[in-house]
């Protein structure tokens, strides 16, 4: 059977659902999610292999107009995109009207030669007499191949979508996995999770001057660094663990059920957490009293961010977590390029064969 495998940019101008999306037709989160403008600012990628072939997702950052380095590295990384994707998915929230930076996506797809998709998300919570006029006005502006109305976070069409997107893919008669895979260090996603919880609790302009950077990921007891562990494996690993853990724990409960005496109470064990890790982490801000606001009334709410982000990291890596977490000022960070080839030295995306 001639099975497909390519690459399929996910891109759109900011907050229309693209990391949703990726993490919806992934099933694993690989991207943090926020109601904050440019929460994305590097490509995210992630696989998903289906009988018919492979497909390597890119989740792009919005597509805006640069104002900072670090602006106009997310707009290189969406550029780069859009020359080396083999399919294009072009994102658009139905409930925002059109405007000024809907044209200036469309402007910069006018430039690219690839098949492109429109999905139309966030269709769950609108009329379906209002989504066709938006089909007819966005039909003439681009040469669409497939229009699909979507919800990226209730997944309504994303079996179709899935289907679709497959068709338009190369040919791959044979798929070599050791060809090109994916490389995720766990530092970048660790620093993503504590950037998501941090995005939770600030407003105005402190989103967009705030950056994290985690400098050790240790395991305690045995002493070893964790910060390039590839969180791609360990996503599949625990997957399969959680799979063989729930049979497991069905037998169990049938077994528990048959011996359990009438009126008997089963008490539900918690999830016991293995080991310690030590995270040492840094909230990087441009001025003196922006850190005053991170860290809030008291250091709450620096905590808060500390203490939500430690259960989501506890969940995902099944150890009790240390996170040594801090505020640092780095003034015009976004311009700098020495700091933000830090930030973005945290991660790789695809590695060649060994």
């Amino acid at each position: 059977m001639i099975k497909r495998r390519g690459k399929v940019a996910l891109i759109g101008r900011p907050n229309v659902g693209k990391s949703t999306l990726l993490n919806s037709l992934l099933g694993e989160k690989m991207a943090i999610i926020s109601d904050k403008p440019q929460t994305t600012r590097t490509c995210i990628l992630g696989v998903k292999s289906t009988p018919q072939g492979e497909i390597i997702f890119i989740d792009n950052p919005g597509i805006h107009r640069p104002l900072h380095k670090l602006n106009k590295r997310m707009m290189n990384l969406v550029i780069s995109s859009l020359e080396t994707a083999d399919l294009l998915c072009l994102l658009i929230d139905v409930t925002q009207p059109f405007g000024q930076g809907d044209n200036f996506v469309i402007n910069l797809l006018k430039k690219v030669n690839r098949p492109l998709f429109l999905l139309i998300n966030k269709v769950d919570i609108i009329r379906k007499d209002k989504i066709l006029p938006i089909i007819d006005h966005y039909k003439d502006l681009l040469p669409f191949k497939e229009i699909i109305p979507i919800s990226a976070l209730r997944k309504i069409n994303l079996d179709i979508l899935e289907k679709k997107i497959i068709e338009y893919l190369p040919e791959a008669k044979t798929i070599d996995e050791n060809e090109e895979k994916i490389f995720l260090p766990l530092r970048f996603q660790v620093a993503e999770i504590i950037r998501e919880k941090l995005l939770d609790q600030v407003e105005d302009e402190l989103p967009f001057v705030t950056a994290v950077y985690v400098e050790k990921i240790e395991d305690r007891l045995t002493g070893k660094r964790l910060d390039e562990v590839d969180y791609t494996t360990l996503i599949k690993e625990k997957r399969n663990k959680s799979f063989d853990q729930l049979k497991n724990e069905s037998k169990k409960a049938n077994l528990r059920k048959k011996e359990k005496a009438p009126g008997s109470l089963t008490k539900t064990k918690k999830k016991r957490l293995e080991g310690l890790i030590y995270i040492n982490a840094a909230i990087f801000v441009e001025k003196e009293n922006q850190v005053g606001i991170v860290v809030g009334h008291r250091g709450q709410r620096l905590k808060q961010i500390g203490l939500e982000a430690r259960r989501e990291l506890e969940e995902l890596l099944g150890a009790r977590i240390y996170l040594d977490l801090a505020v640092k000022v780095e003034e015009h960070w976004r311009d700098k390029p020495d700091v933000l080839d830090l930030i973005e030295g945290q991660k790789e995306i695809l590695s060649p064969k060994d």
